[in-house]
């Protein structure tokens, strides 16, 4: 008896999956470029995120600790400098040049740079002969620091990338999964929020809000973000966020509050957040952005202050000159600063107040430093809240304020940790699962004929439901396994039916004992779906998963695997 098209299609299938399922590029190294930093030797190289690394100057790259090694070993040659500033002209010999301007002023200093007497305070005209006043600091600081020859080789350009880097190359590293499966946050940990919007929203507002509150979140540098609107029962809408790798903290300061960022001069406000009023906000580029300095507080806590620069549009920037313009000056610390300050209020709360300088009295400045500060109990402690704190600032004067206000309805939160010892549970009950149905099946037939095929049709189920899972990018979570399970479950249910109503029955044929059994198995299945169709809106969606899988594995398993099992026990009772 040949096989049929059935089984045909069962195997094809089942082949897909494994296809599918697994990832070819973890088994040639799992180092990819997650992030390119604009504007770096990689950037203009045209490296892309998402590429492979395969090595760098030679050395094959297979971890993330291999990619240090070969950067590591990286030769930069020292290079002369000549700083020409408003107290005179330095120079020294070194790899990179070591201060850090803020409105062309250094408010950072080390190394040769500080050896060879430059100081903070000091405003820089040229450095090697390029003028502050034609070139910004970033573009001179490419000409002049030293270069060194690397090839990267990837998997789009197997020939590699030959250019000349400074010594931030700017690729930000990461490790690629074998599987091409999404796991959900009860798996890989992180924080989820339901949020409720102030007021009822149209579609459209819907559709800003969600938009405004994922460009925020990637922004921020959080790239596995799931953000929706769900519905519960009722019809009402709400916000679903889940985030992998971040905190409740994080989330809630993030997407629970508007970010209302103004800028006020006395009560005047000068620029707020968005690209409206900011055209460019410094992040990840040390000569721009960085902890300025540690101090201990009277109190006896750490504190860490931050600077990072931003750039006005011609429009903010006209109206900072119209409002500096009316202001006196003081003298404090011999210095000249205007009689009013700059006051940063985020959420309507004031939250740093910087002077300013009485040269930019009635100017249109459109380069501005802003500042904060972030406090610990110790100085490291001090210093990570400090970062945190800037990168907050820096993603709410990119994306500027949420368009409508939320309320928080549930919050919560998985660890990276917990989330491993849910995968492991689930393996450990996985395996039980699959142990007891085996031992069960054989011992109420006790015949590997008919045992072995059970089996095997629940294996393939499983990867039928894992490929759909794979092609829609469907997040497996607790629920979703759940529904697996359960899907798992009735398909062995409906396969013992086939088997004993093929068994019975003497007085019609095979063929119509499996159907009688078909139609046991249909009017289930019917009554199955249409159970769980409610559940996809259910607890404002959160039960999706284990509706979607559930419906997913009985649907595959009526229309794939149940025929394909009935011609399997055709050929193995060659009846």
């Amino acid at each position: 008896m040949k096989i049929g098209f059935r089984i045909w299609l069962l195997i094809i299938l089942v082949l897909l999956a494994i296809i599918t399922i697994i990832n070819p590029k973890a088994f040639s190294g799992n180092v990819m470029v997650k992030e390119i930093q604009e504007n770096s030797s990689a950037f203009y190289a045209g490296i892309s995120a998402g590429e492979m690394i395969r090595e760098i100057n030679g050395i094959k790259i297979r971890s993330i600790d291999d990619y240090a090694k070969a950067i590591s070993m990286l030769d930069f040659p020292s290079v002369n400098f000549t700083v020409k500033t408003d107290k005179g002209t330095f120079t020294y010999e070194s790899k990179t040049l070591d201060f850090v301007l803020a409105n062309n002023t250094i408010v950072e200093v080390k190394g040769k740079a500080k050896e060879a007497g430059l100081e903070e305070g000091m405003k820089v005209l040229s450095i090697n002969n390029f003028s502050l006043s034609e070139l910004s600091f970033s573009e001179i600081k490419r000409k002049v620091e030293p270069k060194t020859k690397i090839e990267i080789i990837t998997d789009k350009n197997k020939d590699g990338y030959v250019f000349l880097t400074t010594y931030e190359l700017g690729i930000v590293p990461g490790t690629v999964s074998k599987l091409r499966l999404k796991t959900g946050l009860d798996l890989q940990g992180g924080a989820r929020a339901l949020l409720e919007p102030e007021r009822e929203l149209s579609p459209n507002e819907m559709s800003s809000l969600l938009e405004t509150i994922r460009y925020r979140l990637n922004v921020y540098g959080i790239t596995d973000v799931n953000v929706r609107e769900v519905k519960d029962l009722m019809g009402k809408s709400y916000v679903l966020v889940e985030l992998a790798g971040a905190t409740p903290k994080e989330l809630k300061e993030l997407v629970a509050k508007q970010g209302k960022f103004e800028a006020k001069i006395g009560n005047e406000t000068v620029f707020v957040g968005g690209r409206k009023d900011i055209t460019f906000v410094c992040r990840n580029d040390a000569t721009c952005a960085f902890i300025r300095e540690c101090f201990t507080l009277a109190n006896g806590n750490e504190a860490c202050k931050f600077n990072f620069q931003i750039q006005l549009s011609e429009k903010a920037a006209r109206k900072h000159a119209e409002v500096t313009a009316k202001l006196s000056e003081n003298i404090t610390a011999g210095r000249r600063w205007l009689n009013e300050t700059l006051d940063l209020y985020l959420d309507d709360k004031l939250v740093e107040r910087l002077l300013i300088d009485a040269d930019l009295k009635g100017k249109p400045a459109t380069s501005i430093l802003i500042e904060g500060t972030g406090i610990g109990k110790t100085r490291e402690e001090a210093f990570k809240n400090a970062q945190k704190e800037m990168k907050k600032l820096q993603t709410i004067l990119i994306t500027g304020s949420l368009p409508f206000k939320l309320n928080i309805v549930k919050l919560d939160s998985v660890s990276p940790s917990l989330g491993k010892e849910f995968i492991k549970n689930i393996l450990i009950a996985a395996i039980a699962a699959f142990v007891a149905v085996c031992l069960v099946v054989y011992i109420r037939y006790r015949k590997p004929i008919l045992f072995v095929p059970v089996i095997v049709t629940m294996v393939s189920e499983v990867l039928l439901i894992l490929f759909v899972a794979a092609l829609i990018k469907w997040n497996l979570d607790l629920a979703s396994i759940a529904g697996i399970i359960a899907a798992i479950g009735t398909g062995v249910d409906d396969q013992i039916i086939i088997i004993d109503e093929s068994r019975t029955g003497v007085a019609y044929s095979l063929k119509e004992r499996i159907k009688r059994a078909f139609a046991i198995i249909l009017g289930a299945y019917a009554t199955t779906a249409i159970a769980l169709i409610p559940l996809w809106w259910a607890g404002t969606g959160l039960l999706r998963g284990f509706a979607l899988t559930t419906i997913l594995g009985i649907t595959i398993g009526v229309f794939i695997t149940r025929p394909a099992f009935a011609e399997i026990l055709r050929l193995v009772t060659k009846e």
